[in-house]
């Protein structure tokens, strides 16, 4: 695996080797030792897969602490516009992000630790997104930013995506006391 750090301390982008002949391919998706030694030594809790059409944006969401989680995500069919926006106050990158194509083909995945909120747009019908999680969901500690708030000036290349109720309420980033 080939383990890149993005311009936002924390975020890691991985790159899996992957061995392919006339069956198919295989790659190892996870591999605790690895991470180790490429220093995320986070303990994953929870799995979460969801199915999308194209043009279905969700996010940004983050959990509030104690249950704020690390996320561990790649796409098993389809493709997205991965974006993970800093919410650590004492960040020097705070209110910034980075964002990714991931997708089946391309086969990376994205490390995200805690202090962050995360978001995608599908680019494919039938998306399946797929994500480890550090914590256990929980509905109370839940939080959600604008996706176009034009502070952060986020480009989604999308105009009018599909959205959650949630979604389109989400608060400002302006708005937004962090709690990281």
């Amino acid at each position: 695996m080939i383990f890149t750090r993005t311009s936002i301390k924390g975020l890691i982008i991985i790159e899996p080797k992957v061995f392919e002949d006339e069956r198919g391919h295989f790659f190892e998706s996870y591999n605790q030792n690895e991470f180790k030694e490429n220093g995320i030594v986070t303990s994953f809790v929870q799995d979460n897969q969801s199915l999308s059409q194209k043009n279905v944006l969700r996010g940004l969401h983050f959990q509030q602490p104690p249950y704020s989680q690390a996320k561990l995500i790649r796409v098993i069919q389809g493709s997205v516009l991965d974006v993970a926006l800093d919410l650590r106050k004492e960040s020097p990158t705070y209110g910034q992000y980075e964002s990714l194509i991931l997708s089946a083909q391309n086969k990376k995945i994205f490390f995200i630790p805690e202090g962050f909120a995360h978001g995608f747009l599908t680019l494919e019908d039938n998306t399946i997104f797929s994500y480890k999680c550090s914590n256990f969901y929980n509905s109370d500690s839940e939080g959600a930013i604008l996706w176009n708030d034009e502070s952060l000036n986020i480009n989604w290349n999308i105009k009018n995506p599909i959205l959650s109720k949630k979604d389109i309420s989400a608060q400002k980033f302006s708005e937004f006391t962090s709690p990281f």
